[in-house]
């Protein structure tokens, strides 16, 4: 992360906190599709940080808990891009280290599990999560971790933090990296924030 990001960020138990007053890069800095061109009003978190933070997660991951047979669940469509590339660089890691993690991924099916990883995109108020764990518990699982990219600081929040947290940010309404509004945005590589124009033009 760069300098004039890092003045914006704390670290706070193992999480990448954003604090309130982070604008985001100017949009001019990077490359995003024309079509969104208006729609957007800052790159929040550009991709290559995405990228390594994630790597940096899975090596956390890796300390913790390899050498177990796990069961990565991915929570909606939102969380299918920081699921696949979190599961990529804990198979890379794995290959090039003593431990051995054997994983498969399924989209919550009713089953029985043993050992479980379930990988959030964003976290808001932890209802879900809340759900998602009540409904993994009943399943007798030996051990359940979270892991979620992104944790938005909200006043009604709910449940506990995920295991696992790439960014803490403010209450934002926060577009890409397969995050959308309305099904747009899945395509753009940055996390960013709408702008008023884009909320406007893609409401349905």
């Amino acid at each position: 992360m760069t300098e004039s990001c890092a003045t914006k960020t704390a670290q706070r138990d193992g999480r990448i906190v954003i604090e309130d007053d982070w604008p985001g890069y100017s949009l001019d800095l990077f490359t995003y599709p024309e079509h969104y061109c208006g729609d957007l009003e800052s790159v929040y978190i550009p991709h290559g940080v995405i990228m390594d933070r994630t790597e940096r997660l899975a090596r956390n991951i890796m300390d913790d808990i390899g050498d177990h047979d796990i069961v990565v669940l991915c929570v909606l469509k939102g969380g299918y891009k920081f699921c696949a590339d979190l599961v990529e660089f804990i198979k890379a890691l794995s290959r090039n280290s003593n431990k051995s993690l054997l994983m498969r991924v399924d989209f919550i099916r009713l089953k029985s599990y043993l050992n479980v990883l379930i990988v959030e995109a964003i976290v808001d108020t932890g209802k879900t999560m809340n759900a998602l764990l009540k409904y993994v518990e009943a399943f007798q699982p030996k051990m359940v971790r979270v892991a979620g990219l992104l944790v938005k600081r909200v006043a009604n929040g709910v449940g506990r933090l995920p295991d696992y947290v790439g960014f803490e940010i403010p209450n934002l309404f926060v577009v890409g990296y397969a995050l959308d509004y309305n099904e747009y945005f899945r395509d753009l590589n940055h996390i960013c924030v709408i702008s008023e124009q884009g909320k406007m033009k893609y409401k349905v």
